[in-house]
């Protein structure tokens, strides 16, 4: 049972749906509990589809009250973190990246590179994209701060025997174990490490350099090159930090890449200037949200648990909803201000952009990385033959999409998915010739009709081999559109006789929702399902492809210029004259005496140019000068 809007506080907290098994299905928070459940409790037509799904789920709420906006946030991140909500925003990505980390809470703290969880005492610096880039760069800080790496045992075990290990003697451990420094110097080198991973090169590099030329003045040259190589290192280590900011700014820059069903985040941590670290996951979209609002998400997964400091100013696209509540969670977490901005242009934009690439090519590894594993293409072929209620699993795909420029220019797309897997010899692309203006319908059953006339066709050419495979018939048609498309297909399929031979569907906007025949209201595939990866794959694939070849015709149109038509100008003295006098604006600068002067350019060549340009050209006389017929005749 729901309660009665009057019942629920007017106040900041955080909520949760139940299902009858009293398990939690979704955790929310609001700055107004009473609004923002009472948004629930409407006709089910009216919600979101995925909202209307988790409402028909859900028997009973429950609402914790808290003090303010940022204690709800904090709520609502542990709730969710606690019980796993179906219908809330999963962390998916289960890959781990390797850290740098430093025991700080023992006496002689230990360098090691670790993944997985966290724990309490111990200072994280990264994480890195590839361990053994981490690893070269703590080689190379061993050279110059020689903590000790190895495990609690290995070093009671030489405290024990009072002989140091291997380490100690190739000089990459400063003997802790066996009392050869003290705690208070052992601690400047942990200080010294931890400054340096903080992007802090400056100071250690410039008491290097004193201590190097204060031995050397003083002819201890021996303890100079020590200094010198250590020297070395720090530049080194620190040329593995790009330099991106200016030296006193620290930031984190978070660039998100998102679909219909998945986000990638990108994360980089930036300090004194220098990319310390990078982090990247990927986000389940489970539940309808804005760019806003996932945005907010991103921030409280990525700094829920973080353990990294916080830097001063964190860079997103687009600022969340209520940013100024999330700035001062971050500040309260942070212990000193935080500025979340939105830069729009400016240096700091392109650092924006840059995250959000490498968030791009994150989401695109992943994708592929799930279209090669065959069990969940099995899977996701066997739920599109129950979903769509097809006689058999689709083993052969096609989807068809249209693209145009206010009906110019019209192109199709055929994209060819075999047993889950895209086969790009099989595309084809075709160019509508019979429609004229907007007109999808027609377009549509143009390039329909082209292909499907094709079926069974037998082919005695030299090309049999690429038109038996043109002609091999799809188990599934699959249309980029909604209802009207279908209806296209449909009556395509009817007139040519190939009805009961072929599966039809079309894909809506919205893209949970599927049109097949015979059926009024579209079929919702569950967003978490394999199936709905499956059809968000061909559908991409089959929009990229089209608007590629509506592109390439679109320039090749625009590109036609202005030498083409010139008799005897073939496309080798066309790139040569381009290539010479750099355009067009600089050829019809010319006289026709500097064309004609030319001595590669025939003068006949030379005259049909300067005329396609310019209009017809002067009259020659018999001593080769130029004559104004018109100011002649005045």
């Amino acid at each position: 049972m729901f309660p009665r809007p009057d019942h629920i506080p007017d106040a900041p907290g955080s909520y949760q749906f139940k299902d009858c098994d009293g398990r939690v299905i979704y955790v929310g928070k609001a700055k107004s509990l009473k609004s923002r459940l009472s948004s629930y409790f409407v006709r089910p037509e009216l919600l979101h589809p995925r909202t209307a799904q988790m409402m028909e789920r859900a028997a009973s709420v429950e609402w914790i009250q808290v003090r303010s906006d940022v204690e709800a946030i904090m709520l609502e991140y542990n709730l969710i973190k606690v019980h796993r909500p179906h219908f809330n925003v999963r962390l998916i990505d289960d890959k781990t990246y390797p850290w740098l980390a430093v025991t700080i809470d023992e006496q002689f703290p230990r360098a090691m590179i670790t993944r997985g969880s966290r724990r309490k005492g111990t200072r994280y610096f990264g994480p890195y994209a590839q361990s053994y880039a981490l690893r070269e760069t703590l080689d190379l800080l061993l050279r110059t701060f020689p903590l000790r790496t190895c495990n609690d045992a290995k070093y009671r075990r030489h405290e024990r025997l009072g002989r140091p290990c291997l380490l100690f003697h190739i000089e990459r451990c400063s003997g802790p174990c066996v009392g050869e420094i003290s705690p208070e110097d052992y601690r400047l080198l942990v200080d010294g490490i931890m400054s340096f991973m903080d992007g802090d090169t400056k100071a250690i590099t410039e008491q290097l350099e004193t201590a190097m030329q204060e031995a050397s003045k003083n002819q201890r040259y021996e303890e100079a090159a020590t200094y010198r190589d250590k020297l070395e290192s720090i530049q080194i280590a620190g040329q593995r930090q790009e330099m991106v900011a200016s030296s006193d700014e620290d930031l984190d820059i978070i660039g998100i890449a998102e679909d219909e069903l998945e986000a990638a985040v990108q994360v980089l941590h930036v300090r004194h200037g220098r990319v310390v670290g990078r982090n990247g996951f990927i986000l389940e979209k489970v539940e309808p949200m804005s760019t806003e609002e996932l945005t907010g998400r991103v921030l409280e997964t990525n700094y829920g648990e973080t353990p990294l400091s916080i830097a001063g100013e964190v860079l997103v696209d687009v600022l969340p909803d209520e940013h100024a509540i999330y700035a001062e969670w971050l500040s309260g977490r942070r212990g000193m201000r935080v500025h979340i901005h939105a830069p729009k242009r400016g240096r700091k934009r392109r650092l924006l952009d840059t995250a959000a690439a490498n968030a791009k090519e994150q989401l695109v590894r992943h994708r592929t990385r799930r279209a090669g594993d065959l069990t969940s293409r099995a899977q996701a072929l066997d739920q599109l033959k129950s979903y769509l209620g097809l006689r058999t699993a689709p083993l052969r795909i096609e989807c068809y999409d249209m693209s145009h420029l206010q009906g110019t220019n019209y192109v199709g797309s055929m994209v060819v998915m075999e047993d889950g897997l895209l086969k790009r010899p099989d595309y084809r692309r075709f160019k509508v010739n019979a429609v004229a203006g907007n007109d999808d319908y027609s377009a549509m059953r143009e390039v329909l009709l082209r292909r499907l006339r094709r079926i069974d066709e037998v082919d005695d050419s030299a090309d049999a081999g690429r038109a038996a495979r043109f002609s091999y018939p799809p188990q599934l048609l699959l249309l980029d559109g909604g209802k009207g498309q279908l209806g296209v297909g449909i009556e395509v399929v009817r007139e040519l006789g190939l009805e009961g031979r072929l599966e039809l569907a079309a894909l809506a906007k919205q893209f949970e929702e599927v049109y097949v025949p015979g059926r009024s209201d579209p079929i919702r595939i569950p967003r978490d399902s394999e199936a709905i990866y499956l059809l968000q794959q061909i559908r991409d694939e089959a929009h990229r492809f089209a608007v590629s070849f509506h592109r390439e015709l679109r320039n090749r149109n625009m590109t036609r210029g202005a030498l083409d038509d010139v008799v005897g100008l073939g496309p080798k003295r066309r790139r040569r004259l381009l290539s010479e006098m750099g355009n067009v604006r600089a050829i019809r600068a010319k006289s026709l005496a500097d064309l004609e002067g030319i001595e590669w350019l025939p003068n006949a060549v030379a005259r049909s140019l300067y005329e396609h340009l310019h209009g017809p050209s002067p009259k020659r006389t018999d001593t080769g000068t130029t004559v104004d017929m018109e100011a002649g005749s005045r």
